[in-house]
């Protein structure tokens, strides 16, 4: 096993990474060593100099990539030499100077409410088992603000009807119960109903009793937002930015909203304040005594 596939080992199992962090810390490492063995093909990731990972950096910085890439590209090479050294396999780490590069402030895009209103209370999904589902996943994901990866975990037994809430697994195995609102439980019963009894436990299934899978999930959800909305990026995870701008601009109180996401830190959820904050300062201009007085 080469130093690579050992650390990639290492991150999925004891760091319990998801599989879109492994392949890209993979994809990362590779093109370095690819950037490596255009001087000599036998070199080793383990034996790269300090001098050989500023020369690949400063290399992407001329081929214009953006300073975000850059700087996970830098972050992947700082936990590889970083285990390589803790494993007694390097004496130098020689990606621990490399220095993060200034980003712009990413504001999350987001489906417009009413777009999502549209969508959710018209006649876009049918009555099939397919529909009943794919319409159960928006609401799942636009109601609770889940990853996509924590609604594919969920099974039929994370479910309480009870108490209407459902068990997530989070990252690193991190467990939190999340509440499902009304809308959310009637149309999980619908779909529990049109469901098949299968030994399969999982909650999102195919047809034929499969469990549904990462890139079946996008495919599903690009396919509907490019039909019903405007938003510019249509995955799964727009679903969730549009879950926590929206109950933000409703008045939820931040730290609720970073429990209910899973963040493990405030600074996570603070993007989602963009929208918000815009709506405060509209809100001051228009009623501050003082906001629409002329200076003298």
């Amino acid at each position: 096993m080469t130093k690579l596939q050992s650390f990639l080992t290492y991150l999925e199992f004891e760091k319990k990474v998801s599989s879109h962090t492994l392949t890209a810390y993979r994809i990362d490492l590779e093109q370095f060593l690819s950037f490596l063995q255009e001087e000599d093909k036998d070199v080793l990731l383990e034996n790269a100099t300090k001098a050989e990972v500023r020369v690949w950096i400063a290399s992407l910085m001329e081929a214009d990539l953006s300073p975000r890439s850059i700087n996970r590209k830098s972050t992947s090479l700082k936990s590889f030499y970083k285990y390589l050294k803790q494993c007694g396999i390097i004496d130098i780490d020689p990606a621990k100077t490399v220095h993060v590069l200034k980003t712009s402030k990413r504001i999350p895009q987001y489906v417009k409410p009413q777009e999502m209103d549209n969508m959710l209370n018209g006649e876009v999904f049918d009555d099939s088992f397919e529909g009943i589902r794919d319409k159960l996943i928006f609401e799942f994901l636009y109601g609770t603000g889940l990853r996509a990866n924590e609604l594919l975990s969920i099974q039929v037994n994370d479910l309480d009807f009870y108490k209407n809430t459902v068990k997530v697994l989070g990252k690193r195995d991190k467990e939190r119960i999340v509440p499902l609102h009304a809308v959310l439980v009637q149309q999980l019963k619908i779909y529990l109903s049109n469901r098949k009894e299968h030994q399969n436990p999982d909650l999102f299934l195919l047809q034929d009793g499969a469990t549904l899978k990462y890139s079946q999930l996008y495919s599903i959800v690009k396919h509907y937002l490019e039909l019903n909305t405007t938003a510019g990026k249509k995955s799964p995870h727009i679903l969730r930015h549009s879950f926590a701008t929206n109950i933000l601009e409703k008045g939820a109180a931040l730290n609720d909203v970073k429990e209910l996401l899973g963040h493990a830190n405030l600074s996570a959820t603070q993007i989602y304040t963009h929208s918000s904050l815009q709506r405060m300062k509209k809100v001051h201009a228009q009623a501050h005594p003082r906001a629409k007085k002329k200076r003298v």
